[in-house]
């Protein structure tokens, strides 16, 4: 069996325009994304080597690119798509989790925020 570890990205903030509403795409909004990766060990942990693992500054930057990308309906398919970006983009995940939280969700109500959560398994 193969050793793993997580790296995890907490809390990235991002103003995006994602929603069904036509509001929400007007005014925008911020989201908040948490990805937790599930890395293979390789020698990453042994040699000190930045290539045999996932430089978080690189997820980060791909995980902006998205959540400020194009707009989604769903902050569903929002999730998926970074989740499967990532796994792609790093040879070494195994699993990506990714949460999205969006703090003003157009709800008759008071709440702290909805959150959705991914989990995609590389292929």
């Amino acid at each position: 069996m193969t050793a793993t570890y997580t790296i995890t990205l907490k809390n990235c903030a991002f103003f995006a325009r994602h929603g069904v509403l036509d509001e929400e795409e007007f005014l925008g909004q911020r989201f908040f994304v948490d990805a937790e990766l599930e890395v293979e060990q390789g020698t990453a942990l042994v040699e000190d080597c930045i290539d045999d693992t996932v430089h978080y500054g690189i997820a980060f930057a791909e995980i902006e690119r998205i959540v400020t990308g194009r707009r989604r309906y769903l902050i569903e398919a929002l999730a998926l798509e970074v989740a499967k970006t990532l796994c792609a983009r790093f040879r070494q995940i195994r699993r990506a989790k990714v949460s999205i939280r969006k703090p003003n969700a157009p709800v008759p109500g008071v709440l702290d925020y909805v959150e959705v959560t991914v989990e995609h398994v590389a292929e």
